[in-house]
């Protein structure tokens, strides 16, 4: 007989945002339990992968890192297809990165063609990093973007593993 702990359930999530807003970080805190301090800027995609157990199901997490560089685009539009989850991120120290968020959200869409304003079953989540410095975007503000939106928003720091 097999009972729910024998089922293993895959999640294919994306990452997306700028360059330099700490994608990368949050995912390796997240699945490796280690923090990177020194900037290495991905090229094209990398790949983080974590198990998880929720209601008596095995969770195999697989995260794609991607890079925020306009020059891969081509890259990052291969692995779209079959997502169940995106992390959104931006720099809550670099205005520029919050306020290119509706450009990944256009990418986003399109790659999904979900432009025709109709409902996804993708979770989205909105993530202001870096909330351990000093911050030039309001938490206000940001929540206020998500909301309109429908979409949930935390803050996190991938040096102090707060909301990982």
């Amino acid at each position: 007989m097999t009972t729910k702990s024998d089922y293993l359930l895959r999640l294919k999530i994306i990452s997306l945002g700028n360059v330099n807003v700490g994608k990368s970080c949050l995912i390796k805190r997240y699945c490796e339990k280690r923090f990177v301090p020194k900037y290495m800027a991905t090229i094209g995609i990398d790949y983080g992968v974590t198990r998880l157990r929720i209601r008596n199901y095995d969770v195999r997490m697989n995260i794609f890192d991607f890079s925020g560089h306009p020059l891969f685009y081509e890259v990052r539009n291969e692995f779209y297809r079959d997502v169940q989850g995106i992390l959104l991120v931006f720099d809550l120290t670099n205005r520029r990165s919050f306020d290119t968020l509706d450009y990944w959200l256009c990418e986003m869409k399109k790659e999904l063609n979900l432009n025709n304003g109709q409902k996804s079953s993708i979770i989205i989540f909105i993530i202001g990093n870096k909330n351990d410095l000093k911050r030039v975007v309001d938490e206000n503000e940001a929540k206020l973007w998500a909301n309109v939106r429908g979409y949930q928003y935390f803050e996190t720091s991938g040096i102090q593993i707060n909301f990982i």
